[in-house]
């Protein structure tokens, strides 16, 4: 599986700055609002050491890093959930991802011009995430209309239905998103055919200068994100966009050197990879072999038969054991040959819950 994040914002916070970076895609960036109108895509691996360690132990022909497809979204404004800004489109493409990430403008520059004249992340914010509960608003007013007509004929489920998108209208009409709310696993099953825009996980990306990363713990603007972040229960992270995208033209060598250089142990774009994963739950097996060394994304909690069906579906289907070794012992003992030999390789049935960073081979019969 593929992790799907969107880059959503106000126009001119740095959304298609931070997308360059990520995918080196030249997307267009410039100094207008509106400058995105279709969203550019771009994949970008997952940053993990281990597929490195792993390569040269098992030699293989080709390295597999996991990816990250991101979609940079056009800049919504005041009025996008009635169409304004071309808005209904954009939201479209937003309900399309897994996850959102927010790019909030976290600094003050005149020469970029900011949409609504001032620099205010808590302002800008409630403005995305009104025009979100707007657009949902109206997806859930147009569907209890359908199912309330369906409440005579006694089916339960639909009484189910009928009863989650009254919660849902009351907490709208709080100014709140679908996210709010605590769900049974029933609701979370009738949730989930909504593709509500709120109940979409938020990874907040607060934008600083190019001298504000030094200082982005004593930064207010900052500070507003972080307590938003925090009040939610969402990930936060502070970037550069523009450093960034100086990093992204770097060979890995001068890379490490600028981070050196500028007291990072990792880049920005490393750390905002890393909390999507954890923002969605996304854990990474692998697989490892002369022909190649893969890195699959899971959720966790998945067993072995529904992981081995990310490889192909026959897997899930024939599934009869997984052979499974941790990367911590795989490695501290030379090899599957080396960690067999000390009883460390493992024969594990359909029950089997996956963990972050097994090394498996998967036995199965089609």
């Amino acid at each position: 599986m593929t992790l799907h994040a969107g880059i959503v914002g106000l126009p001119n916070v740095g959304k298609s700055t931070l997308f360059n970076a990520i995918t080196q895609a030249g997307a267009e960036a410039a100094n207008y609002p509106f400058c995105t109108i279709d969203p550019n895509v771009g994949m970008v691996e997952v940053p993990d050491s281990r597929l490195q360690k792993l390569a040269e132990m098992v030699h293989p022909k080709k390295i597999v890093p996991a990816t990250v497809e991101f979609v940079d979204i056009a800049g919504l404004v005041k009025g996008a959930s009635k169409g304004e800004g071309l808005g209904n489109k954009f939201l479209s493409h937003i309900r399309e991802v897994d996850a959102i990430v927010h790019v909030v403008r976290c600094f003050e520059d005149e020469n970029v011009i900011h949409v609504e004249g001032t620099v205010n992340p808590k302002r800008d914010i409630e403005t995305i995430d009104l025009e979100l509960v707007l657009a949902d608003m109206e997806s859930v007013e147009r569907r209890a209309s359908r199912s309330s007509k369906l409440l005579k004929t006694g089916n339960k489920k639909v009484q189910s239905e009928v009863a989650l998108l009254e919660r849902l209208k009351e907490v709208f009409d709080r100014g709140k998103g679908a996210r709010s709310l605590i769900y049974t696993e029933e609701e979370r099953d009738i949730l989930k055919g909504f593709t509500l825009l709120t109940s979409k996980p938020v990874l907040y990306v607060a934008n600083v200068s190019e001298g504000g990363l030094a200082t982005a713990a004593d930064n207010p603007y900052v500070q507003q994100v972080m307590a938003i972040a925090v009040e939610e229960g969402a990930e936060a992270v502070v970037v550069c966009a523009q450093i960034e995208a100086e990093i992204a033209e770097l060979e890995e060598e001068e890379k490490e050197v600028f981070l050196q250089d500028l007291g990072l142990e990792e880049s920005g774009l490393d750390r905002l990879i890393r909390a999507a994963f954890h923002l969605l739950g996304l854990m990474t097996f692998f697989t490892a072999g002369p022909i190649e060394v893969k890195a699959w994304t899971i959720h966790q909690g998945t067993k072995a038969p529904q992981a081995a069906g990310v490889i192909h579906t026959d897997f899930e289907h024939g599934f009869i054991r997984a052979e499974v070794v941790s990367y911590q012992d795989f490695v501290e003992h030379n090899g599957l040959n080396g960690a067999r030999d000390k009883g460390l390789v493992r024969l594990e049935g359909k029950e089997y819950v996956m963990q972050n960073g097994d090394i498996v081979h998967f036995r199965f019969n089609v």
